[in-house]
């Protein structure tokens, strides 16, 4: 995510970078403030995306990124610059150079291992794992805890649900 989706605005200096809140007079209730909505994620998972220039490649990457769950790169192979091997693992970082050859991207396999792969090199991606935050939005989160007051819970607190 960039700055500006956390409430940076890059013209302003440094240290006016704080965001104000709003006064609230002392008898307003906090349950009625206004919830601001998330950033929406989209649904990935099962794509197959088409990378026909490098353009593409980029655009497709920056998803990856994003991406909470697994992806699969198929690499060019070296000698035919056909399809070769297969690489699946949650990419965790991507390094943008001037040019493909100078832009990599690192996967975290579950054997641990950590491998660099060169834009270059992938022929195709695969977003092939599941979106482990599929449905968490703070959204959704948030309704459950009204659904809970709305049906007279008392003591309610919201907690997240257990990793799997």
């Amino acid at each position: 995510m960039s700055g500006r989706e956390h409430g940076h605005d890059p013209l302003l200096p440094h240290g006016a970078q704080a965001v104000a809140t709003p006064p609230r007079a002392n008898d307003e209730p906090t349950d009625e403030l206004e919830v601001v909505p998330g950033f929406e994620h989209e649904n990935l998972q099962g794509w197959i995306p088409q990378l026909a220039s490098e353009a593409d490649i980029r655009a497709v990457i920056e998803k990856a990124f994003d991406y909470r769950g697994d992806v699969t790169i198929t690499r060019k192979n070296k000698d035919t610059d056909k399809d070769g091997a297969q690489i699946t693992g949650y990419l965790f970082d991507r390094r943008v150079g001037p040019t493909l050859e100078n832009s990599v991207v690192r996967l975290m396999l579950a054997s641990g291992e950590r491998p660099t792969v060169p834009y270059s090199e992938i022929a195709a991606i695969a977003f092939t794992g599941r979106d482990t935050a599929a449905g968490k939005s703070y959204e959704a989160w948030v309704k459950k805890y009204w659904e809970k007051r709305a049906k007279g819970e008392k003591n309610i607190s919201i907690e997240p649900e257990e990793l799997e």
